[in-house]
């Protein structure tokens, strides 16, 4: 598998990403060590997690995914030498009462539960890459393009949350940190902090990135660029819409969308012009003999900003297919294809 920079960390990272938030949920601990082993074998290496999973979040499954890594890593002496292990620390969130007293927040003493949770849940000493989940303020993301100022006199300062970083790098538990969720104005807040005050800098940012929802290309992806901090693509199949399996109200026994339909959050790749958009692509894979979810990922995959596309499966099947994105090298008449559907559907589902 192609390699590329994590950051200024010196350390490199295969271009796909195994992404475990079905571990727990639609997957059994089996499932989940099968994958694992699988897409190592493979050749990936960045293994991606989270405190609050498996999705959609619950009280009585928090922490059961980092748990089911952890008991992959129990099983397979060596292993942990051989990964890129990230997990994520979740911002203000009024809709995860269970977490740390109902009210989790980037701040030092949030910070460090957080991080001690988790580390006894993976049973490890520490983590690669520890990212925060989203932005502790009132600013877009999730789903909102549009920015509307909330004055907010509750935020945590940025140097703060940085600074609680910086101790968790020097007693060992991190090796470096990321953002996620995160806009252009807090990377480069991220990153003034961090050569103003001598802290630690951010090495990448998780956002979504896919055919449906190509907003990092503006504004972020220079910044990307310019200062070294790649994009850790996830959604990269939206929900795995771009596959097709959903087109003219389809919902396969199982999936995402059909188990979990009637959550909100799970709407936001369902939108008529998200559909419009799908049938479009769907009909460009298959016009040209390609996989739809390869000929999605493989866009990804060919972005220069882009570090890695954090893939999701359910099943060995999946995994196996997305996999094989690898190998795609998409066309110049298939690219041209992509970017005239884009300008006919310009980021349909943000």
């Amino acid at each position: 598998m192609e390699l590329r920079p994590l950051g200024e960390t010196g350390i490199r990272v295969g271009r796909i990403a195994l992404g475990t938030m079905t571990f727990g949920e639609q997957n059994s601990e089996a499932e989940a060590h099968a994958q694992l082993d699988r897409a190592v074998d493979a050749g990936v290496n960045l293994i991606d997690t989270a405190e609050m999973y498996p999705i959609p979040p619950a009280a009585e499954t928090q922490g059961r995914t980092e748990a089911i890594i952890g008991s992959w890593l129990h099983r397979r002496p060596g292993m942990r030498g051989r990964i890129v292990l990230a997990t994520k620390v979740s911002g203000r969130a009024d809709w995860l009462p269970w977490i740390r007293d109902g009210s989790p927040r980037l701040t030092r003493s949030h910070i460090h539960r957080a991080i001690d949770d988790s580390l006894r849940r993976l049973g490890t000493d520490h983590v690669d890459l520890y990212q925060l989940h989203w932005p502790d303020r009132h600013t877009n993301f999730f789903g909102r393009l549009g920015y509307e100022h909330a004055p907010d006199a509750d935020e945590t300062p940025i140097e703060e949350t940085l600074a609680a970083l910086e101790e968790l790098v020097r007693a060992g538990k991190v090796r470096w940190v990321g953002v996620s969720n995160e806009t252009p104005w807090g990377v480069m807040r991220y990153l003034r902090a961090a050569e103003r005050l001598g802290l630690p800098r951010i090495v990448s940012i998780q956002n979504p990135y896919s055919l449906l929802n190509r907003s990092f290309e503006v504004g972020l992806a220079e910044i990307a660029h310019r200062e070294g901090v790649g994009l850790l693509a996830y959604s990269p199949l939206a929900f795995g819409v771009l596959t097709g399996k959903y087109l003219d109200g389809a919902r396969p026994p199982g999936a995402r969308l059909t188990l979990f339909e009637d959550r909100a959050r799970y709407t936001r790749y369902s939108t008529p012009e998200g559909e419009a958009a799908t049938r479009a692509y769907v009909a460009l894979a298959r016009e040209h003999g390609l996989s739809p979810a390869q000929m999605a990922l493989a866009y990804v995959l060919s972005r220069p900003f882009v570090t890695a596309a954090i893939i999701g499966a359910t099943t060995l099947a999946q995994l196996e297919e997305n996999l094989g994105a690898e190998d795609l090298v998409l066309p110049p008449e298939v690219l041209e294809g992509i970017e005239a559907i884009h300008r006919r559907h310009p980021n349909p589902c943000p």
